[in-house]
């Protein structure tokens, strides 16, 4: 299916406009990854640590240091959850531009409240909570946006610059705690600070390239704007208005929108709303999607980009430089991952063979490391005693890079993209908005519990046990996928009404194939269906002179 969309999309359609506009809605994908690189690399360091009391005292014990730790690292997950809520409203009214611009203000004016909070532990966390409520919003935002405007052979790749910009962040992060611990004094603010200004530096540009970016004919088609929605749709393929290819877009674009308008089941934000949980083609795409965020956010690998330096410290990596740098260098293989994927896996192998090859990668880093800890109990310690214990605590340490290359070519790609490519245009912002909100919930409920799950001893299951719970939902992750996502590689996003329309059992097994070429006018086109092409186009042109009649 992938490669005979590719073979049939113009050459013209792969241009600098796309590129553009890619490149900026991908950024907001650091947004989000800059923040999980500099938080959890700031609570290391010893400005931050002594600033804000993140340290064992007689009126702190370690489950007390853990929940106030855990309070400001998983603040911006709590904004996130308003956020990603506030996206739906913000991408239906405001349209996909508009959206982006008011996002990179709120996120921009949280960083500033947090940087300038000297001290102040109420005004970290709310600053943290305003920046949520803006980086929230970019998981909702951009994805849909990346998804409605690629062409459908690319839609994968589009999709997963984002999620590759989440990595760019960490790394970002990552490294830029790394360097103001080298170069700035532990006893200033400005060793964090300097670092958290990279927030503002990458909101200011993705606001500023707003400005130079189309907006999304699919949501200008939703709104009536029509002839806009066709220009833009022109200028994005660098093709006529009357290009074949062009207008099998727009004949599926109007012709899932009038589905959808029989099909409706109110207006205001009820109707989408009870469309999303009464049509059964919704209700499993939406399952399906809260599935995905839930399984991916306990596999563990989303724990440990945010807690990279504690897990370093747990395998015996000592040293607060030593930490930072290891957990850097975490960043950059996780990032390489990401750009792997997005170019070589997610469009060719397809959405299901990339993520269970991530799944599997991940299992068995996590299982290793269960092992080793359970085998090694002095390993968190740092007391290794024989050259053996020592080898295997450094495949260990290993296994947390080959982690990190499985949640990057796993989870973390598809959590974005399968949410924005499933959902009818009429109920996409708020399926998308609905699904990121739980991915936050979850997240900041990960964030909240890791810290107490690596207590030894009550309420904590020590590090071994955490990471046996790691590899039981990484596995159970794995049954999921191969049951319930159906392949969408290669499907135009109008066409996947054909796809969850099929019973719920067969979907996720047989979906692609028993639905290939049906569906949209760009699907038949790519199979050689003429006769299909020519049916689909002349109801279009009667729904069209019908509803001027009317």
């Amino acid at each position: 299916m992938w490669k005979a969309a590719l073979a049939e999309t113009p050459r013209e359609a792969f241009n600098w406009r796309l590129a553009f506009s890619v490149l900026c809605f991908g950024l907001m994908g650091a947004a989000r990854g800059l923040d999980e690189g500099l938080i959890g690399t700031t609570v290391t360091q010893k400005s931050f640590i002594n600033e804000y009391n993140l340290k064992l005292t007689k009126s702190q014990n370690a489950t007390q240091l853990a929940q106030r730790t855990g309070n400001i690292t998983a603040m911006v997950q709590i904004g996130s959850v308003g956020g990603a809520l506030i996206a739906f409203i913000a991408c239906d009214k405001l349209g996909r531009l508009w959206a982006t611009r008011q996002l990179c203000t709120i996120w921009i004016g949280g960083v500033i409240i947090y940087i300038t909070s000297n001290g102040n532990y109420g005004q970290v966390l709310a600053g943290r909570f305003i920046m949520g409520l803006g980086i929230g919003q970019t998981t909702v935002v951009a994805p849909t946006y990346l998804a409605e405007a690629a062409p459908r052979s690319i839609r994968g790749l589009c999709i997963c610059i984002f999620s590759g910009s989440v990595y760019l962040g960490i790394m970002l992060g990552y490294f830029a705690n790394w360097g103001t611990s080298l170069h700035i004094s532990n006893s200033t603010s400005k060793q964090w600070v300097d670092a958290t200004i990279l927030h503002i530096i990458f909101a200011g540009l993705i606001i500023i390239g707003s400005f130079f970016a189309l907006e999304s004919p699919r949501w200008l088609a939703k709104v009536g704007r029509d002839e806009q929605a066709a220009a833009n749709m022109s200028k994005l393929r660098k093709l006529p208005l009357d290009h074949p290819y062009v207008q099998a877009e727009l004949i599926d674009i109007h012709d899932q929108l009038e589905r959808e308008r029989e099909a409706t089941l109110g207006s205001g934000f009820l109707g989408p709303l009870k469309e999303l949980f009464m049509l059964p083609g919704n209700r499993y795409r939406i399952l399906l999607g809260l599935g995905c965020q839930l399984l991916g956010q306990w596999s563990g690998a989303q724990s440990i980009t945010i807690y990279a330096p504690q897990f370093f410290q747990t395998l015996g990596v000592t040293g607060s430089s030593e930490k930072l740098f290891a957990t850097a260098i975490f960043g950059v293989v996780k990032f390489v991952s990401a750009i792997i994927c997005a170019f070589f896996l997610v469009d060719f192998i397809g959405r299901k063979r990339s993520l269970a090859t991530g799944i599997i990668i991940q299992f068995v880093a996590m299982l290793y490391v269960a092992i080793y800890l359970t085998v090694v109990p002095s390993a968190t310690t740092g007391k290794l005693k024989s050259a053996s214990q020592k080898h295997a605590g450094t495949g260990a340490i290993a296994m947390i890079y080959f982690s990190g290359v499985g949640w990057a070519l796993g989870w973390n790609s598809i959590q974005y993209l399968i949410g924005a490519e499933i959902f009818p245009l009429r109920v996409r912002s708020l399926g998308v908005s609905m699904i990121m909100c739980f991915h936050f919930v979850n997240q900041y409920g990960n964030t909240k519990a890791v810290p107490q799950m690596l207590v030894v001893g009550a309420p904590g299951l020590s590090p071994n046990g955490t990471f046996w719970f790691f590899s039981a939902v990484t596995l159970l992750g794995l049954g999921f996928v191969w049951f319930f996502l159906p392949e969408t590689a290669g499907k135009s996003l109008e066409g996947m009404d054909e796809l969850f329309n099929l019973p719920w059992h067969m979907i996720g097994r047989k979906g692609a194939a028993l639905t290939a070429g049906k569906g949209s006018v760009a699907e038949a086109m790519m199979l050689g269906d003429t006769e299909k092409v020519a049916e689909i186009a002349r109801e279009e042109q009667v729904e069209t002179v019908d509803g001027k009649r009317t």
